[in-house]
């Protein structure tokens, strides 16, 4: 007898902290699902930009995040070979997720965000009486703008997007630390990529791991915004923040982790000073225990 495959459930854990001296906070986060095909994880952390000419741009992160779990549940939807649809290839999955969905993200966002404008444009007037000449649209989503990083994982298949800066570490069965959708070449300054640039789906990054072996499937999917990063003298503190995080998860449980999170961030959100926030999934313990005995329970049959 073959032992059916055992149930993933992934936890999540996610906080998010306000930077020094700001008034509100920009950015916006989700953590939701559990890995299964019927509750697929999905992670997103968005990162308003804050400046003066960005001055609705926790709206944008808002949106951001929202638009992106409804598509990213979508796109999983596609991945069940028992749905509706038939199966569908792994090509045709990755050729969708390249393409088709940066483009579809970025045009509602932009559509999403205008029609907020446009709201707000109209109470705006109403209640004053003073007719003014509107911005143009490049102008108007330039008050929203906003970075972007979601996954999403299922049985057959972990995915990632990335627009503009922040982190996805990624700490694999092996423990080793990956950071798959950081840039060939850091960005400048504090100019990055956006949601509001010309053409963003174009600029948007993707990773694609199918799942081959569920006991090598990543232990620690996490997504952070670059307030997080920021915080650190040199890359390699963030990634022994990251190593830490992920060995507490282990000694201490994930809820122990969630209790403190809060806390860490909020202090490095005051080394940065900028808005920090966490969104992050992790495969307990007992799932990759189960999944070696029952690999190997398999193979003596």
């Amino acid at each position: 007898m073959v032992n059916q495959p055992y149930p993933l459930h992934w936890e999540t854990l996610s906080a998010s902290a306000r930077g020094a001296n700001k008034q509100r906070n920009q950015d916006w986060y989700t953590a939701e699902g559990c890995g299964t095909q019927a509750d697929p994880l999905v992670l997103a952390v968005a990162d308003g930009h804050g400046s003066a000419r960005h001055a609705r741009s926790d709206v944008g992160a808002r949106r951001a995040v929202d638009l992106f779990a409804a598509h990213a549940r979508e796109f999983a939807a596609f991945t069940n070979v028992d749905g509706l649809g038939g199966t569908r290839s792994l090509s045709w999955l990755m050729n969708y997720a390249r393409d088709v969905m940066p483009r579809r993200l970025v045009s509602e966002w932009q559509r999403n965000v205008l029609g907020h404008w446009q709201r707000q444009y109209e109470l705006d007037e109403g209640s004053s009486g003073a007719v003014t000449a509107p911005p143009t649209d490049g102008q108007k989503l330039l008050l929203y703008g906003a970075t972007l990083i979601g996954a999403v994982l299922t049985p057959r298949l972990f995915a990632a997007w990335q627009l503009g800066d922040g982190e996805l570490t990624v700490i694999e069965h092996d423990s080793r630390v990956e950071q798959p959708l950081a840039p060939a070449e850091a960005e400048i300054g504090d100019e990055t990529e956006s949601l509001c640039s010309h053409e963003a789906w174009r600029l948007v990054r993707m990773h694609w791991a199918p799942i081959v072996e569920r006991d090598r499937m990543p232990r620690l999917i996490a997504l952070s915004t670059d307030g997080l990063s920021k915080s650190f003298a040199a890359d390699e503190g963030f990634v022994e923040f990251m190593t830490g995080l992920d060995t507490r998860c282990s000694e201490g449980g994930l809820e122990s982790v969630q209790t403190v999170l809060p806390e860490w961030l909020a202090k490095a959100a005051q080394y940065s000073g900028d808005d920090t926030t966490m969104a992050a999934g992790r495969r307990p313990e007992q799932d990759t225990e189960s999944a070696h005995a029952g690999r190997q329970t398999t193979e003596r049959q």
